[in-house]
């Protein structure tokens, strides 16, 4: 009681106000998880590297012959050669001999 005579709020004893702040708080948090996930998908989008490639009919071959014996695509074995690719200190680009798969 308080110095009127009126009983004192107890959060302990307001069922109904508790129980909606619990659902309040989680809703929350899952508006929260939500957007850090369409945040980070959105990074990703902007991450994302995408062009279009013309290559010589005897290059194309070979790739396409490539992909062909590797069961890939050929889109497939140029993102695994890029992902290999590294920068030497003389500024060129080298790619260790590697099996895609």
């Amino acid at each position: 009681m308080d110095d009127q005579g009126w009983p004192a709020y107890s959060t302990e004893q307001d069922v109904q106000g508790s129980t909606w702040a619990r659902e309040r708080d989680a809703q929350r948090k899952a508006a929260l998880a939500r957007r850090a996930d369409w945040q980070m998908e959105q990074q990703d989008a902007r991450d994302e590297l995408r062009t279009q490639l013309w290559l010589s009919a005897d290059v194309s071959r070979r790739l396409r012959a490539i992909a062909a014996h590797t069961g890939l695509e050929p889109e497939q074995i140029l993102a695994q050669l890029a992902d290999r690719v590294r920068m030497n200190d003389n500024g060129a680009l080298t790619v260790d001999t590697f099996t895609p798969h």
